[in-house]
């Protein structure tokens, strides 16, 4: 599934109806068997360039007494919560929340022309969207203090060099790249282990110890040894040839998935 950020004339600067969009596509990739890898872009010369701030100050005014949920925090959780691998294709500017909504991706690939800012100290703000917890977690923690206390541009070699990004590709060959990066997925997995696998790994960086994880993934290889996509993933590697894999994640999920428990706001 190809998700496509689609403002051009704004830089796809986001939006209130951008990111319930957002929330619906997820809805319906997981929904679908036939989605095994969602692939989020930009339209046009940008990716994101941040909150659509025109108009006055009053975009990040909020009512007295009510208590505020982030939007941004809400989408990169639900997209942490997908039972697909993401992938983002950075084709240009990533400022602000085009910056964060990437974190709680998968794999980020990026144009030589990207440009990045975590620039919310620039507006006298703070980081939204869960950075605080995505973003360490991704680049560590005196690089993600660097980028986000500076609120400073860089471009996609530093991004690169400091981990944000897996790598960087000339402009015409970043959607090529990361199709193929899915294929790699799609042609040669099970689905159902790659949903489990993204999801003991994102929720085991940050346990403190373990031995929980070590729990976890032995749930998740007692219910994984007992199912038909371990017998298939056997037989097409002794034949040599590419497994079918028969198990879905709307039908095969283990018993005990989720394992964790989501706290309302």
């Amino acid at each position: 599934m190809t998700v496509t950020l689609n403002r051009p004339d704004a830089l796809n600067a986001y939006t209130p109806q951008m990111g319930s969009e957002l929330l619906s596509v997820f809805d319906d990739a997981d929904a679908d068997d036939a989605v095994r890898v969602v692939l989020i872009t930009g339209a046009g010369r940008a990716f994101c360039a941040g909150a659509d701030v025109s108009g006055d100050g009053s975009r990040f005014t909020y009512p007295d007494g009510d208590r505020h949920e982030d939007p941004g925090g809400t989408i990169t959780l639900r997209m942490m919560r997908l039972l697909k691998p993401t992938i983002v294709a950075i084709n240009g500017a990533a400022v602000g929340i085009g910056a964060t909504l990437t974190l709680a991706a998968d794999i980020r690939i990026a144009s030589t022309t990207a440009v990045f800012a975590f620039a919310f100290t620039r507006l006298g703000i703070v980081p939204e969207a869960a950075s605080p917890w995505f973003l360490p977690r991704v680049v560590g923690l005196p690089q993600a203090l660097e980028w986000t206390m500076t609120g400073r541009r860089f471009a996609a070699d530093e991004a690169l060099h400091g981990g944000l990004v897996r790598s960087t590709h000339e402009p015409a060959e970043l959607l090529p790249a990361a199709r193929e990066l899915a294929a790699e997925i799609v042609d040669n997995t099970a689905p159902v282990s790659v949903a489990l696998t993204r999801q003991l790994l994102w929720r085991a960086s940050s346990d403190t110890d373990p031995l929980a994880t070590h729990r976890l993934a032995s749930q998740g290889m007692r219910a994984r040894g007992e199912a038909r996509d371990v017998r298939e993933g056997i037989a097409a590697f002794l034949e040599k040839r590419r497994p079918s894999f028969p198990d879905t994640v709307s039908a095969d999920m283990p018993e005990f998935y989720p394992w964790w428990v989501d706290e309302p706001f």
